[in-house]
């Protein structure tokens, strides 16, 4: 399987998303990659991840660009209602201001970012249940 998929998850990553399913969270994969759904799913099986949905560079196009004539975000996760949206691109982040969807920026060298994850993950959740 690594020669089929070249790519490599962030240290944490895996923990991450078990926690998050664990949890009884929707696991989403949003990426701008046009790769197919299913490769993008068979990467995470290699992991022991099975997201529940995942929106590609082809679907954010048909779904959220689609008759827009002016230019989108290049992801735009409140289409889709996912409450945090999780990038390591400062652009996505600025998109998040502008459009009004939530934006945790993953840093390069952060070797605390899943537990931040997770105390976000807990302040959305104690915003929701008041109400």
């Amino acid at each position: 399987m690594k020669y089929i998929y070249k790519e490599r998850l962030r240290a944490g990553t895996v923990e991450l998303m078990n926690y998050i399913q664990s949890e009884g969270i929707e696991l989403w994969i949003y990426t701008t990659s046009f790769r197919s759904e299913r490769y993008i799913r068979g990467l995470f099986r290699c992991y022991g991840i099975k997201p529940d949905q995942v929106v590609n560079g082809q679907r954010h196009a048909d779904e959220v660009q689609k008759d827009h004539a002016e230019g989108m975000p290049s992801k735009y996760p409140s289409k889709y209602r996912i409450d945090l949206h999780i990038d390591d691109d400062i652009s996505v982040a600025q998109n998040g201001r502008t459009y009004g969807f939530r934006v945790f920026t993953v840093g390069e060298q952060d070797d605390e970012w899943a537990e931040k994850i997770k105390a976000e993950i807990a302040k959305i959740r104690n915003r929701n249940e008041k109400q």
